[in-house]
């Protein structure tokens, strides 16, 4: 397997170790992966047939020798400074698709993928706010 991403497996990366991170991958979690994959500009032309493999190497990579720090070394790497914030965005989405308490383990990662991408305190603090507005329970 090449080391190397498109930006849009990249993204999907982001959004599997976010998923993964407390061990198991909701429902919730997996259906707003396929829904953003579906519906966000960035994953057009992406092969949607594609996201199950895509997913299944990202979980393969974490478990294996380089594990989350060789994820997201990649994933800095095969993204555009302009999809950092992107995939930082996505991470929130994901993290919060539970709609409930974001767990501390979850919180720390969000911070280590914020510092890998690198993603700016006020850009990262203002897509936080976006997610919590948007998953707020009535």
């Amino acid at each position: 397997m090449s080391d190397r991403l498109s930006p849009q497996a990249a993204l999907i990366d982001v959004m599997v170790v976010v998923s993964a991170a407390d061990r198991r991958m909701s429902d919730d979690e997996l259906q707003t992966i396929g829904r953003i994959v579906q519906t966000l500009p960035v994953f057009r032309g992406f092969d949607l047939d594609q996201l199950v493999p895509t997913a299944e190497a990202c979980a393969t990579m974490l478990a294996g020798e380089r594990g989350l720090d060789g994820v997201l070394q990649r994933v800095s790497q095969a993204l555009p400074e302009h999809l950092k914030e992107t995939a930082y965005a996505l991470a929130v989405e994901i993290a919060a698709a539970d709609g409930g308490h974001i767990p501390q383990e979850v919180l720390r990662l969000l911070e280590l993928i914020r510092f890998a991408l690198p993603v700016d305190h006020l850009a990262a603090s203002a897509i936080e706010r976006a997610a919590k507005a948007r998953y707020a329970k009535g």
